[in-house]
């Protein structure tokens, strides 16, 4: 049997693309565990990881690169989901386009709204008002459509450690919030679905924030 450092140790390897293949799928046990936090200072191989990751989200949402590596895209992705049982999510958020008044995008002075990686992420305060993005959620270890409003937070502050093991903190809203706390309950072994209304997956739940 393969273990976690023999599965990290494939994916940093500086030829290597991680791709669909490397991710596991619902049903797997490591997405159902609480997820280890990554021993501070950072090691070498986690910080390879991360960057891996990010390398990854980046190749999914590159027409040229995702049809030559069979990539579903994707804005976030964590370690449990590469069936290593550790506290690292990457985000690669685009920024959204920008008009001026006469209706002609405005070029963004950065490419992402998000576009880091976190180390033993987790939420530290968040809003009364619950949000949901209006399309539902989807994720690259379910292939499967779950209809439904994915409730979460509509603001969160969230502590982190960057790849230089510095402390971080980043307040949230709207879709930028939504990303992060799907990966998170990846750590914590939770799935998108499990925020799902069971009963009603459409229920409007009163003063719930809805994100187009």
């Amino acid at each position: 049997m393969t273990t976690q450092d023999e599965r990290q140790n494939k994916l940093i390897r500086p030829s290597h693309y991680i791709t669909m293949d490397d991710i596991i799928r619902e049903g797997n046990p490591t997405l159902r565990g609480v997820a280890e936090r990554v021993a501070l200072p950072l090691s070498n191989e986690d910080i390879l990881l991360g960057e891996k990751m990010i390398q990854f989200l980046r190749n999914s949402q590159d027409p040229v690169m995702a049809e030559k590596l069979e990539l579903r895209a994707g804005v976030g992705l964590a370690a449990p989901q590469l069936d290593i049982s550790k506290r690292i999510i990457a985000l690669l958020v685009p920024s959204e386009p920008k008009f001026d008044e006469e209706g002609n995008e405005v070029p963004s002075k950065e490419d992402y709204a998000l576009n880091t990686v976190m180390y033993n992420a987790r939420i530290i305060s968040h809003s009364v008002e619950e949000a949901a993005i209006a399309t539902g959620e989807g994720c690259l270890s379910v292939d499967r459509e779950v209809p439904g409003y994915v409730v979460r937070h509509a603001r969160v502050t969230i502590e982190y450690y960057d790849k230089n093991s510095e402390k971080k903190k980043i307040r949230l809203k709207g879709f930028h919030s939504m990303v992060p706390q799907h990966e998170i309950d990846h750590t914590d072994g939770i799935m998108f679905y499990d925020r799902i209304d069971p009963e009603n997956p459409w229920k409007m739940r009163e003063g719930m924030q809805i994100i187009d």
